[in-house]
């Protein structure tokens, strides 16, 4: 017998939850985007913002939502998109009933991005409409025409990021040198675009240089230009000990440039990767005036390299880290608290393998009353014997100090005993900075102090009044 159908027509929008003969108006927003914020992009950005807040508007079964731009976003990724993750956050909560834009490149010139999302509003209930290719993503053919516009608009922005990656390289072959001068301490963009020194933030630089040449770490540098309100190159409060040591290890203030030291792996992602001999580099000596001589900046590179090897501490918290030597094996004095929760709290320095396993050295430890007291000393010492610690000096410098970073270092060493009048009686730590080398404990009454002049004096663990710098 033959078989009886009847057919339940449909009464609800296969994406969406209205009726299917719904008469409502249909909640619409409009979103607007441009990628750079060049004058006439502006007029652009403004121009769309206003066209569909218009055309929404105009529209009697329309009901306009809002509208949601981005201005100055590249469209390779939704990421970064505070408006359009906006946009999409409000459809899937159901505000939002269809979207219109100009085009598939100003939605997205990432393919995957772009249908993903596509498909996420579409499951949503959310229609979208780009109106320069007339493609209603409700519609059979909206994900085929989709795919293949998504397509070429990633295309083109690959062949755009392609030709601007060809013109910076380009550049840097030439030797043209830029810098983000809105972040860069100590220049400033001249009338040809090359660099030219701002003297006010010059002295900031040539002060973390010299603070650093005495002996203190970028993590102390760091710390005192924090303390006394100095901002940082991004215009910050705060400073960290990598933003000093990236001052202190770049080329620029000598006035050469090292160009191309990063690169951007792929258009899409943007991220970015150190250059570690996957592209060409470009090294420009002389290009502009330099902030720090470059036998200066030879010399902190040479003791950049030094601590990063362990000779040193490199990240300071204390005037003496790094500087106190056990005579008995040879390592490294640090502090430590002695009764940290009562009133006799007191910060002693002694060998870090002390207590450390297998045998212990029997090196005594000091407070930090007595190594200032035992500086005192040694720095009274010296003193008197200035002249001809001086004429020595002078003849090393002209035999055997033949590189510029090792004169340079005997000078300073020269100037800060020069400074001197008369009996040290209080505790500086500019002093104890340049003149100092490093201190060796090998018992109590044999503490010896080796200055920077390669000078050794042997002092006696005793306690001797002295006063504190202000």
């Amino acid at each position: 017998m033959p078989k009886h159908v009847t057919t339940i027509p449909a009464t609800r929008q296969r994406y969406g939850k209205g009726p299917q003969k719904n008469s409502e108006r249909r909640r619409v927003a409009g979103y607007a985007r441009v990628s750079t914020d060049m004058e006439d992009q502006q007029g652009s950005y403004a121009a769309q913002c206003d066209y569909y807040t218009k055309y929404i508007k105009s529209r009697s079964d329309w009901e306009f939502v809002g509208l949601y731009s981005d201005e100055g976003i590249s469209a390779t990724s939704t990421r970064r998109r505070a408006g359009f993750q906006q946009m999409v956050e409000d459809a899937l909560s159901g505000k939002i009933d269809l979207i219109i834009t100009k085009s598939v490149s100003r939605f997205a010139r990432n393919t995957v991005d772009s249908l993903s999302t596509i498909r996420k509003l579409k499951d949503g209930g959310t229609e979208c409409y780009f109106e320069k290719e007339n493609i209603w993503t409700f519609d059979s053919k909206g994900e085929l025409l989709l795919t293949i516009m998504s397509s070429l608009a990633q295309e083109e922005s690959r062949s755009i990021s392609e030709n601007c990656t060809w013109g910076q390289r380009k550049r840097f072959a030439d030797g043209k040198v830029t810098v983000p001068f809105g972040r860069f301490l100590g220049y400033d963009r001249g009338a040809d675009g090359n660099l030219v020194i701002n003297e006010e933030q010059a002295k900031v630089v040539r002060r973390i240089y010299g603070l650093f040449l005495q002996g203190r770490s970028p993590y102390l540098v760091a710390k005192m230009l924090t303390k006394e309100g100095v901002p940082t190159p991004g215009g910050k409060k705060v400073w960290g000990n990598a933003v000093v040591e990236s001052i202190l290890s770049n080329e620029k203030y000598k006035g050469d440039a090292l160009l191309q030291k990063v690169y951007t792996i792929d258009f899409l992602s943007k991220k970015k990767k150190k250059n570690e001999g996957e592209i060409p580099q470009y090294y420009v000596e002389g290009n502009h005036e330099a902030i720090i001589p470059p036998s200066i900046f030879d010399q902190v590179q040479e003791l950049l390299r030094a601590r990063r090897k362990g000779k040193n501490c490199g990240s300071c918290a204390n005037v003496f880290s790094g500087r106190i030597r056990c005579g008995a094996c040879g390592g490294w004095y640090g502090s430590k608290v002695w009764h940290s929760n009562d009133k006799y709290r007191k910060v002693v320095w002694q060998c870090n393998h002390k207590y450390g396993g297998g045998k212990k050295c029997t090196t005594p430890h000091l407070d930090e009353h007595t190594i200032r007291s035992l500086f005192l000393d040694a720095l009274n010492q010296i003193s008197r014997e200035t002249d001809v610690i001086f004429a020595g000096l002078k003849e090393a410098i002209d035999s055997v100090c033949t590189a510029p970073a090792q004169r340079e270092m005997v000078g300073q060493f020269i100037c800060e005993l020069q400074k001197m009048e008369g009996r040290a009686d209080y505790f500086d730590e500019g002093a104890w900075y340049a003149l100092i080398d490093y201190v060796t404990v090998y018992e109590k009454n044999d503490i010896r102090f080796t200055f920077k002049n390669g000078e050794s004096v042997c002092c006696s663990k005793v306690t001797t009044s002295f006063s504190s710098a202000e």
